[in-house]
């Protein structure tokens, strides 16, 4: 097998900490270095204590040229000025965990990063924009309805994730004594990811008019997304399960339960779960992934491992932890 030389920009949040999880155990990967500013010079696993007795690597300030694949793990319109003040190498493919690139009005030379979605086009590209931790969940409830053309008139999604998907520096609203026995709503239909959502859907349903109330919440928990996604259609439940289950066949990630899922049955793992309920016209799709995995490292490593023509699964059969 291979070796893909990778390093790693803005290592020290917990995006980074995760590819770190993952990669330092992948069969085909050697980790070049992790940058971080703020922790240059100290052993990863002071930051990533989970990573004590897995790794002596150091942060570094400085970037390293000879890799194989740059992974860039920081904040909103970071990357896109860490890009322009940083000459890279144009051999070196960048997967950017950040909104930056992910529309196609910024995207430039990035490819849409959604396997589920652009599989072909991920293996042929240099740069990939991993979507959002949201974006994916609720795109991997939609996209059947969407390459089937019977995506609904009007589309009503609420979704609950946890306080890891606010990032590890403080908030009040990622605070243990504000988050713990407390639920909220933020950003009501006005989230970030309803445009990649958009795109996406618009991809594969030319005609579709995109009409989605979206109702993000935050939950009383560190991780994983739970997403309600509620419409309605003349299909019966058993044609719902068929569009949704032929659209999967090829894709390893995602299953199609025909039980009510759980959060627990997703959390450290790759895996997105949707299951379908239906009562009159009226359709419950529920998705639930990691956020941190699917929803962004383990998705960044699974677009990696398709960029390098490893099978897609490689170093992601992680098992979930049910109590």
């Amino acid at each position: 097998m291979q070796t893909i030389k990778a390093g790693i920009v803005g290592g020290a949040g917990y995006t980074g900490g995760e590819l770190l999880r993952l990669l330092l155990p992948h069969p085909a990967v050697e980790i070049a270095f992790v940058h971080s500013n703020s922790s240059a010079g100290k052993p990863v696993y002071e930051v990533h204590t989970d990573l004590f007795g897995d790794t002596d690597l150091q942060f570094t300030s400085t970037l390293m040229q000879d890799i194989d694949v740059l992974f860039l793990c920081m904040g909103h319109g970071d990357s896109k000025v860490f890009l322009a003040e940083n000459d890279i190498d144009k051999e070196i493919k960048i997967i950017d965990l950040s909104q930056d690139f992910r529309l196609k009005d910024t995207a430039g030379e990035f490819v849409y990063g959604l396997p589920e979605l652009n599989k072909e086009k991920i293996k042929k590209a240099n740069y990939i924009a991993n979507p959002g931790c949201f974006a994916t969940a609720l795109q991997l409830a939609l996209l059947p309805l969407a390459h089937a053309a019977k995506m609904p008139e009007s589309v009503y999604i609420n979704a609950l994730t946890g306080s890891t998907g606010a990032g590890q520096s403080l908030s009040t609203t990622s605070h243990f004594s504000w988050r713990a026995n407390n639920i909220s709503v933020y950003k009501a239909f006005t989230h970030q990811h309803l445009s990649e959502i958009g795109e996406s859907l618009v991809q594969l349903q030319p005609d579709y008019v995109q009409n989605i109330k979206f109702i993000p919440e935050r939950g009383d928990f560190a991780r994983g997304i739970f997403a309600s996604v509620m419409f309605e259609s003349t299909l019966t439940e058993e044609e719902l399960y068929n569009v949704y289950e032929k659209y999967y066949a090829s894709h390893p990630f995602t299953h199609v339960s025909k039980k009510g899922i759980d959060l627990k049955q997703v959390v450290n793992t790759n895996k997105c779960l949707v299951s379908i309920v239906k009562n009159g016209n009226d359709v419950l799709v529920t998705s639930a992934i990691d956020n941190l995995l699917k929803g962004a490292s383990g998705q960044a490593v699974q677009n990696m491992n398709l960029l390098f023509g490893l099978d897609e699964k490689t170093g992601l059969q992680l098992k979930a932890s049910a109590f």
